[in-house]
């Protein structure tokens, strides 16, 4: 991929419509999407364009399940991070129907979960971006205090097997394994950079390094890879996307930023003020709030951008094929 790639925000386009908070998208070989939705489900968007409601309700009522990052599994059916008061981890069915899958680690409730991800090997990773919801205790979003973590389940059939395999860190987000293999990745959003851990082969992370550190309207959210190794990272707040490579170098792709918007922002995250409210207002001109990538379409260059302001799915071409997901034949 060419360094001097870059897109204006005048050539997206958009699919979906009536989405509430697509926070985290997903895309299949089939040409079908999958994004979580805040009305207590999660919206599959076929390839012609056909629109279904999976568990989703009229309107938001439901405060104990509210979906956030989502992990598409071999049934069709999906596990659901959830950022409702209840917490946990949940499986969505077909049908509408859920039900726990992971409610406590090390014999202690799990508080609110932001991301959930399958891996090649079809282990859940998932992360707490810090240990008390907000509302118990935490009403902000916190550059300074670094209670996340991240953990792991070794197969979806043995949830009770999950243990914290890092912790320690500051709002962690999403998280992919490098195209090597050697390696954990890790937004830390309101620390403006990713960290990576080098990862042995039963999932043990070793130390925690740095592998990019960005300026102070850089909020890195979603991660998805290429196929040459590139990390793709949607900025929340900033609606940035940019593309870090392996080495730490990074070029910016897309942005789509309003400075009095980010000014603030910025303000509340030095404070210590930073709530919802603040961050998920959208005053983009075009992309509202972007939070999650995937690649799709038939070569695996079509990019479909989530957001937590949003009503559809950001898309454009990209000059470089993603990675294909476990899921992508399912």
């Amino acid at each position: 991929m060419s360094d001097s790639f870059r897109l204006d925000p005048g050539q997206v386009s958009f699919v979906g419509q009536d989405l509430m908070r697509p926070e985290c998208v997903l895309a299949t070989r089939g040409g079908r999407l999958y994004c979580s939705d805040w009305r207590g489900g999660v919206v599959r968007i076929d390839a012609d364009g056909t629109h279904h409601r999976i568990g989703c309700v009229a309107r938001r009522e439901d405060t104990d399940f509210m979906p956030n990052g989502i992990a598409l599994l071999r049934d069709g059916s999906l596990l659901v991070a959830n950022l409702g008061v209840a917490g946990g981890i949940w499986r969505l069915h077909a049908d509408g129907r859920r039900e726990p899958w992971l409610l406590e680690i090390g014999g202690k409730p799990l508080p609110a979960v932001n991301f959930v991800w399958m891996d090649a090997q079809e282990r859940i990773w998932f992360t707490v971006m810090f240990s008390s919801h907000p509302g118990a205790g935490r009403n902000h979003f916190r550059a300074d205090i670094g209670d996340g973590w991240v953990g792991m389940a070794p197969s979806l059939q043995e949830p009770g097997a999950a243990r914290i395999m890092a912790d320690g860190l500051f709002t962690p987000n999403e998280c992919r394994i490098s195209l090597d293999g050697r390696w954990l990745c890790i937004n830390e959003t309101f620390s403006h950079r990713v960290v990576r851990y080098p990862l042995a082969p039963d999932g043990r992370l070793g130390a925690r390094e740095v592998l990019a550190q960005f300026d102070a309207d850089t909020l890195p959210d979603g991660l998805s890879l290429d196929s040459e190794g590139g990390l793709w990272i949607t900025c929340v707040a900033s609606n940035r996307i940019i593309r870090l490579l392996p080495d730490g170098r990074w070029q910016l792709v897309i942005e789509d930023t309003e400075p009095g918007h980010m000014a603030a922002v910025r303000a509340a995250i030095e404070n210590g003020t930073l709530d919802r409210t603040l961050l998920y207002r959208n005053p983009a001109r075009v992309m509202p709030n972007v939070t999650s990538i995937a690649f799709g379409g038939p070569d695996l260059r079509t990019a479909y951008v989530g957001s937590v302001s949003g009503t559809a799915l950001a898309v454009f071409r990209s000059p470089v094929a993603g990675d294909p997901p476990v899921h992508w034949n399912w």
